[in-house]
C-alpha cells in the first residue's frame, strides 16, 4: 500500500532534516542504507544518526520498504517480511535485479573484527530473478566474506535479530497485536520477543538428545555384564589359591613369632613402665615451672605493692597541700562576702532616700498641676466651644485607635494561628516519617526472621557462613578433624519461646564461632573464611577428644533459678565444653524480671555467680562491691528460637498499624494545609483593612494636635507668683535628686565589683575543693588496689608452698619406685631373649609384621592358631589343583580388555551426567528468568501507562501459555479494568500497544531498533504523549532507533539526538 506508487528515483527531502549535530556512531548501528531497484525505490539513499531517527512520508512513499530492506540485508527470509513469498518478488517492476547496500558502524569496545573490517562494515545483498548473494566488505569497500555463515557470525556478535518484534516491529505485527484479543497469541508475541521461546526450544532439544545418549550408554554397559561375571569367577579362584600361599607363609612366621612371644610380652611391660617413668619425670618441670611462676608472681606483686605505696604517699602529700590551700583561700572568701553584704546594705539605704525624694518631687509637681486646673476652671465658660470640639476629636481618635488596636490584635492572632498551623504540619510530617521508617524497619526485621526460619545456619552469619560451610565441606579432607560451627546451629533450647533472646545475649558472640582441633586446622579455616569474605570469624582451638565436662555441685551457683547451661542441649560434647570453659554458662543465672534479679544479684549474692540475665532485657552483676545493671540491646525472639511464626505475625500486625498511622497522618496533613490556606487568606484581608484604618487614624490625630495647639495658646497666660516659687523649689530639688542618684550608681557599681570578686573566689574555692575530693577518691582507689595486690601476694605464697610440698612428698618418691621396677623387668627380658635366640635370630621376626594381632596374644594362643592354620592348608590343597600362574595370566588378559571398555563407558557417563546437571541448572535459571521477566514486564508497562494517567497490569501464565492485559482508564468511575484491548478506542489501544512494546524493549538488547506506524489509531493527545514517551525512552536507552510514521511529529523537539527525514510524496 505504501510502496505501490513511488517515483523512479526516491530521495530524502533535505529541507526536513532537523538536527544540530550528529552524535558519534557506536558498534552495530546503521550508518547508511542505499537501495537500487528494490520494491518502489529505484535509487534511494539515507543516512542515520545513532540516536532517534524519524522517517516521515505519506502512504506509498516507500517508508516501510526501508525496514524490509534491513530485514533482507541481515538474512531474513522473504516470507518472514510479510511482503513477498520469494526474494525475487521484491525487485522493482520492470527490473531484473536489486541491490541492498547497508553500512554498519564498527567502532568501540564491541567492534566486530576491527583488524579486518575497520571502522565500517558494508553488507551488500544482491537479488536477481534466478539467484541472490551476500557480500561483506571492509571500510575501503574491499570484499572480506560472501558466505551466509559470515553474515550470521556478525549478526550474532551484534545481537541483531530482525525476526524479533522488539528489534523490528513492522506495521503488520503492530496491527496484528492491536486487533488480537486472544491471550495465547499475546503470549506467543511476548515469548518470542523476549527470546524465551528460542531458549525453551533449545533446552527441550538438548534434553531429548541427552536421553537418547543415556540409553545408548546403558546398552553398552549392559553388553559387558557377562564378561564381568566370568572375570569375577576367575578372581575368586585366584584369591582362594593366594589364600593358601598366604597361610603357608603365616605358618612359618608364627613359628618364629612363638619363639619370641615371651620376650615381647616383657617388652610391653618395659614400654609401659618406661612411659610411666617419663610421665612422672615430666611432672618435675611442670611443678618447678609452677614454683618459678609463683616466685615471679611474688616478686612482681611485692614490687607492685611498693610502687603503689609510693604513689599513695605522694598523693597524700598532694592532698595535704590542697587542704592547706583551701584553708588559706577560705579567709579572703569570707572578707569578700562581708564587703559585698555591707555595700548591698548601703545601696539599699541610698535607694530608699532617693525614692523619698522622688515622692516629694511628685508632690510639688502635683501642687503646680492643681494651680493650673484652678485657672482652667476660671476660664472654662469662655472656652467651652473649643473644648467640645477637642472632646469630639479625642473621641474620634480614641475610637479609631480602638478599631486599629482590635485589627492589630486580630492580625497578631492570625499570625500566631498560622505559625501554630505550620508547626502542626511539621509535627505531622515528622510523625509520618517516623511511622514510615518504623514500617520499613519492621519489614526488614520480617525479612530477616523469614530468612532465619527458612535456613537456621543463615541466622548465625548470613550468606557468608553458608559460603564458608560449603568451602569447608569441599575441603574436608584437608582438615585433621572437621570443624564444628557455627556453635548456635548445634544448640537446642528448653523453653525456647521464653528464654531464646535472653540466652542469646548471655552467650553473645560465641554463637557465631567455629571450633577446630589444632593450629593447623585453625590456619586452614581462617584461609577459607577469607575466601568466603568472612573477615572477623572467631575460631576456637579445643581438643575434640575431651568428654563432656561434669561440673561438681559445689562449683555451681547456689540458687533455684535456672542457669544458661541447664537450658542448653547439644549432641556435641565439644560445643558444651567450649561454652563452659570460655562462656562460663554454668555461672550465668536466668530470672524472669528485674526485681527478682536484683534480689538474687545484690541481696542474696550466691557463690559462683557471675551474671544475672532477666527475661525483660536486663543484665546485672556485682564487681568489687559495685552493683551494675545494664540494658540488653536488641529485641525479638532470638536466633535460638525454634519458630518465628508468632513473632513474624506480630511484626506484620505492627507494620500494618504503622502504615495505617502514616496514612492517617497524611489525611490530617491535607486537612491542616487546607486550614492554613484559609488562615492566610483571612490574614491578607485583615492587613488590608488595618492599613485603611491606620491612614484614617493618622489624619484624625493630626486634626487633634492642631486643636490642642490652639487650646494651649489660649491658656498660656497663668499669672501666679506661687507657681514660680514652686518651679524654683522643684528645680533645686531635681539637682539634689540627680546628685543622690549619681552617688547611688557609684554604690551599685562598687557592690557589683565586690559581688564579682566574691563569686570568682567562690568558683576558685569550689574548684580546689573538688580537686581535693577527686584526690581523696584516687587515694581510696589506690588503697583498695594495694589491698587487692596484698591478697594476691598471699595467694601466690600459698601456691608456692603447695607445689613445693607436692614435689617433695609425691613426685620424687614415685619416680624412684618406678625406676626400681624397670630394672627388674630388664633382667627378666635378657633371660627370655637368650632362650629365644636358640630357635631363631631376632632380626627374622621383622618379617612377621604382616600377622595382625600376634603381638596381643599369649604363647598358648599362638600355638593354637598355628595348629588351626596347618589343618586349613591341607584342606584347601585338596580342593584346588590348577596352577595359580595360568589363572593369573588369563585373569590379566580379560581384565585389560574389560577395563578399557569400562573406562570409555565411564567417561561417556560422566560427560552425560555433567550435561544433565548443566541442563538442570539452566532449566532452573530459565524458570527464574521467566518469572523475573514477567514481573519486570508488568512494572515497566504500568510505568509507561502512567504518563497518560492510565494504570495497567500484565499477567503471564507459563503453564497455560496465556498473556492477559488489564487497563484502567482514569475517566472510568466504575474502576473496572479493560481486559481486552479491542474494548479500547483506537488511540488508547495504540498507546497501550506502544507501552507494551517499550516494556519489551527495555528487557532486550540490540544496537538498533525500528517501529513502523506505531501511532496508528492514536488521537492527537495520545500521539503527543506517545512521541514524548518514545523520544525520552530512546535517549535514555542509548541505542539507535528508527521510527516510521505518516503522521505529524512537530511536537518532537529538535536536538542533537533527534533527526527527521521526510520522504517525497509518491507520484500519482
Amino acid at each position: 500500500m505504501e510502496e505501490g506508487m513511488g517515483e523512479s528515483t526516491t530521495r530524502v527531502c533535505p529541507s526536513n532534516l532537523r538536527y544540530e549535530q550528529q552524535p558519534q556512531h557506536t558498534a552495530g548501528t546503521i550508518k547508511k542504507i542505499r537501495l537500487e531497484n528494490f520494491m518502489c525505490h529505484e535509487n534511494f539513499e539515507m543516512e542515520f544518526v545513532n540516536a532517534v531517527n524519524f522517517v516521515l512520508g505519506q502512504n506509498g512513499s516507500g517508508k516501510s520498504a526501508i525496514l524490509t530492506a534491513l530485514c533482507v540485508a541481515f538474512g531474513s527470509r522473504a516470507k518472514k517480511t510479510d511482503r513477498a513469498n520469494h526474494l525475487k518478488d521484491l525487485i522493482k517492476k520492470g527490473c531484473s535485479n536489486a541491490v541492498i547496500h547497508v553500512e554498519i558502524q564498527n567502532e568501540g569496545e564491541d567492534a566486530f573484527k576491527p583488524e579486518i573490517y575497520g571502522d565500517v562494515i558494508i553488507v551488500e545483498r544482491r537479488i536477481s530473478v534466478s539467484a541472490n548473494s551476500i557480500i561483506l566488505k571492509d571500510h575501503q569497500g574491499k570484499r572480506v566474506g560472501h558466505r551466509i555463515a559470515d553474515l550470521r557470525e556478525m549478526v550474532e556478535h551484534f545481537n541483531i535479530d530482525v525476526d524479533n518484534p522488539c528489534v523490528i516491529m513492522s506495521q503488520d505485527k503492530s496491527r496484528e497485536f492491536l486487533h488480537s484479543g486472544n491471550d495465547k497469541d499475546k503470549f506467543k508475541f511476548f515469548y518470542k520477543a523476549t527470546l524465551l521461546q528460542q531458549v525453551n526450544d533449545l533446552l527441550e532439544n538438548i534434553s531429548k538428545e541427552i536421553g537418547v545418549a543415556h540409553g545408548i550408554v546403558k546398552d553398552l554397559e549392559g553388553s559387558i555384564k557377562p564378561v564381568e561375571k566370568e572375570l569375577k569367577e576367575l578372581q575368586d579362584k585366584i584369591k582362594a589359591m593366594e589364600h593358601i600361599e598366604q597361610m603357608s607363609v603365616d605358618i612359618q612366621k608364627l613359628k618364629k613369632k612363638l619363639a619370641w612371644s615371651w620376650v615381647y610380652d616383657v617388652d610391653k611391660n618395659l614400654q609401659a613402665q618406661s612411659a610411666k617413668i617419663d610421665k612422672l619425670k615430666n611432672r618435675i618441670p611442670a611443678c618447678q615451672a609452677k614454683i618459678d611462676q609463683q616466685l615471679n608472681d611474688i616478686e612482681r606483686l611485692k614490687e607492685g605493692i611498693s610502687e603503689k605505696k609510693d604513689v599513695i604517699a605522694i598523693m597524700m602529700e598532694e592532698y595535704t597541700q590542697l587542704n592547706q590551700i583551701i584553708a588559706d583561700q577560705n579567709q579572703p572568701l569570707s572578707l569578700a562576702r562581708k564587703e559585698a553584704l555591707e555595700l548591698e546594705h548601703d545601696c539599699n539605704s541610698k535607694t530608699s532616700k532617693v525614692q523619698k525624694m522622688l515622692q516629694r518631687l511628685k508632690k510639688l509637681e502635683q501642687e503646680v498641676q492643681d494651680l493650673h486646673e484652678q485657672h482652667v476652671k476660671n476660664t472654662q465658660a469662655e472656652k467651652s466651644d473649643l473644648e467640645e470640639k477637642l472632646k469630639g476629636l479625642q473621641h474620634e481618635v480614641h475610637a479609631a485607635e480602638l478599631d486599629w488596636g482590635r485589627l492589630k490584635e486580630e492580625e497578631t492572632k492570625l499570625m500566631n494561628n498560622i505559625n501554630l498551623q505550620n508547626e502542626e504540619i511539621k509535627t505531622i510530617v515528622y510523625k509520618i516519617q517516623d511511622h514510615e521508617n518504623n514500617c520499613n524497619e519492621i519489614s526488614k526485621q520480617i525479612r530477616d526472621y523469614e530468612q532465619k526460619q527458612g535456613n537456621k545456619i543463615a541466622g548465625f552469619g548470613g550468606q557468608r557462613v553458608i559460603h564458608l560451610i560449603y568451602l569447608v565441606e569441599k575441603n574436608h579432607q584437608r582438615f585433621k578433624m572437621p570443624p564444628i560451627g557455627p556453635i548456635g546451629v548445634h544448640l537446642n533450647l528448653l523453653d525456647a519461646k521464653k528464654w531464646a533472646a535472653t540466652v542469646e545475649h548471655a552467650i553473645g558472640g560465641l554463637l557465631n564461632s567455629f571450633i577446630v582441633t589444632d593450629h593447623k586446622d585453625f590456619l586452614l579455616l581462617k584461609q577459607l573464611a577469607k575466601e568466603a569474605n568472612y573477615r572477623n570469624l572467631q575460631i576456637i582451638i579445643y581438643d575434640f577428644s575431651i568428654p563432656r565436662l561434669k561440673i561438681p555441685q559445689h562449683m555451681l551457683p547456689e540458687t533455684n533459678h535456672p542457669s544458661t547451661l541447664s537450658l542448653l542441649q547439644s549432641e556435641n560434647d565439644t560445643v558444651i565444653n567450649v561454652l563452659v570453659d570460655l562462656g562460663n554458662v554454668e555461672r550465668q543465672v536466668l530470672v524472669k524480671d528485674y526485681d527478682t534479679g536484683k534480689v538474687v544479684a545484690f541481696n542474696q549474692k550466691p557463690r559462683n555467680l557471675k551474671e544475672i540475665y532477666t527475661a525483660d532485657g536486663k543484665k546485672m552483676f556485682c564487681r568489687g562491691g559495685v552493683e551494675t545493671t545494664l540494658p540488653l540491646k536488641g529485641k525479638g525472639p532470638g536466633r535460638l528460637c525454634s519458630s518465628f511464626e508468632d513473632h513474624i505475625k506480630d511484626l506484620r500486625s505492627k507494620a500494618s498499624d504503622e502504615q495505617n498511622a502514616a496514612n492517617e497522618g497524611k489525611s490530617r496533613k491535607r486537612q491542616a494545609e487546607i486550614k492554613l490556606r484559609e488562615l492566610e487568606s483571612n490574614l491578607t484581608s485583615v492587613k488590608r483593612h488595618c492599613e485603611n484604618v491606620g491612614r484614617s487614624l493618622s489624619s484624625k490625630k493630626l486634626a487633634l494636635e492642631e486643636a490642642m495647639h490652639q487650646h494651649a495658646a489660649e491658656n498660656s497666660s497663668i499669672p501666679s507668683s506661687s507657681v514660680e516659687e514652686l518651679d524654683v523649689e522643684i528645680t533645686e530639688f531635681k539637682k539634689k535628686l540627680e546628685e543622690e542618684q549619681i552617688l547611688l550608681e557609684a554604690l551599685r557599681q562598687r557592690k557589683d565589683e565586690a559581688s564579682g570578686k566574691a563569686k570568682d573566689l567562690k568558683v576558685k574555692f569550689d574548684k580546689l575543693r573538688g580537686s581535693a575530693e577527686d584526690k581523696f577518691t584516687a587515694i581510696e582507689k589506690a588503697g583498695s588496689q594495694c589491698r587487692k595486690i596484698e591478697s594476691e601476694l598471699e595467694s601466690a605464697e600459698q601456691g608456692k608452698a603447695h607445689y613445693e610440698n607436692l614435689m617433695e612428698n609425691k613426685v620424687l618418691p614415685a619416680i624412684k619406685k618406678a625406676e626400681e621396677e624397670y630394672q627388674e623387668l630388664t633382667k627378666m627380658r635378657e633371660e627370655y631373649a637368650k632362650k629365644a635366640s636358640i630357635i631363631c635370630p631376632e632380626y627374622e621376626i621383622n618379617d612377621c609384621d604382616s600377622l595382625e594381632g600376634c603381638d596381643m596374644k599369649t604363647p598358648d594362643q599362638i600355638s593354637a592358631e598355628l595348629k588351626e592354620l596347618n589343618q586349613k592348608v591341607e584342606h584347601e590343597c585338596r580342593r584346588h589343583s590348577e596352577p595359580i600362574a595360568d589363572l593369573r595370566m588369563l585373569y590379566e588378559k580379560k581384565q585389560r580388555k574389560i577395563m578399557k571398555r569400562q573406562k570409555v563407558y565411564k567417561a561417556l557417563r560422566q560427560k552425560l551426567d555433567a550435561c544433565q546437571r548443566a541442563l538442570e541448572i539452566r532449566g532452573k535459571k530459565f524458570k527464574s528468568n521467566a518469572t523475573r521477566l514477567k514481573q519486570q514486564l508488568s512494572w515497566k508497562f504500568n510505568d509507561h501507562l502512567r504518563k497518560k494517567g492510565i494504570s495497567g497490569l500484565i499477567k503471564v501464565n507459563y503453564e497455560e501459555k496465556t498473556l492477559s492485559i488489564e487497563v484502567q482508564m482514569p475517566q472510568d468511575a466504575s474502576n473496572r479494568a479493560v481486559r481486552d484491548t479491542r474494548g479500547l478506542s483506537g488511540g488508547e489501544r495504540s498507546f497501550s500497544t506502544l507501552c507494551f512494546a517499550l516494556a519489551l524493549h527495555e528487557m532486550s538488547e540490540s544496537p538498533f531498533r525500528a517501529m513502523d506506524e506505531f501511532d496508528v489509531f492514536m488521537d492527537a493527545v495520545s500521539r503527543k504523549i506517545s512521541l514524548e514517551t518514545l523520544v525520552d525512552f530512546c535517549v535514555a536507552q542509548g541505542s539507535q532507533w528508527l521510527f516510521i510514521t505518516p503522521h505529524d511529529t512537530s511536537t518532537v523537539k529538535p536536538g542533537p539526538k533527534v533527526k527527521k527525514m521526510q520522504m517525497l510524496a509518491p507520484r500519482s
